[in-house]
């Protein structure tokens, strides 16, 4: 079988939290998508709650902390991404965008990332679409075309009877499996080997906090 790598980025606060919740649901199905194409596939989670801290950290001073490091090559290494953010006033949360920020602006080109939202109510979710998928984009990444929203009546006991969360996981499940599956195995290199920087025609600059280059 090949083997792929999904990195799941969960924004959640609370702990258990339905963005989590979320971000499991899109992440089993979609290995399961992957098994059905003979397709192995490993899940990273991250949890951005443990890492606030190195994250303010790192953009108040150009450096990423050990953990935070790793959690970035994790991200910007896979051959997918799934991103789940709770929605905080009609939009992502401050703590998903901040890590998004602390990213290098190039590292998640042609990734296929599959789009997690999750919120009180079902008003907030076109903020998928008017907020997270420009946000990718501009990444230059590859958003799947369905984007997995949540309201808290999606978790209750009679949720499939009106609007079926579950179909909708699978759908982006399955959309973001025919774009792995599509693609070539990333090929695993670490965007802070100072060789993969000065290949990519970026400077030291880059490597040590950011900075432009010349």
């Amino acid at each position: 079988m090949d083997a792929r790598r999904i990195a799941v980025v969960s924004a959640g606060l609370s702990n258990p939290s339905s963005t989590r919740m979320l971000a499991d649901r899109l992440a089993a199905e979609t290995a399961k998508a992957l098994a059905e194409r003979d397709i192995e596939v490993s899940v990273d989670v991250i949890e951005l709650r443990d890492l606030a801290h190195d994250i303010t950290n790192n953009l108040l001073t150009g450096f990423a902390p050990p953990a935070l490091e790793t959690a970035i090559n994790t991200v910007v290494s896979a051959d997918a991404v799934i991103a789940v953010t709770p929605i905080f006033s009609t939009s992502y949360s401050g703590l998903f965008k901040s890590f998004i920020d602390v990213l290098d602006p190039d590292a998640l080109t042609g990734t296929p990332v599959l789009i997690g939202a999750n919120a009180g109510t079902a008003r907030h979710s076109l903020a998928i679409d008017y907020a997270i998928r420009p946000l990718f984009t501009y990444l230059h990444a590859e958003p799947v075309p369905t984007g997995v929203f949540a309201a808290s009546s999606d978790w209750g006991a009679n949720a499939d009877d009106v609007a079926p969360l579950s179909s909708r996981v699978e759908r982006g499940a399955r959309e973001l499996a025919e774009a792995i599956a599509r693609r070539e195995p990333a090929g695993g290199a670490d965007p802070f080997d100072p060789a993969t920087y000065l290949g990519q025609g970026k400077s030291f600059g880059h490597l040590l906090g950011g900075l432009a280059g010349e």
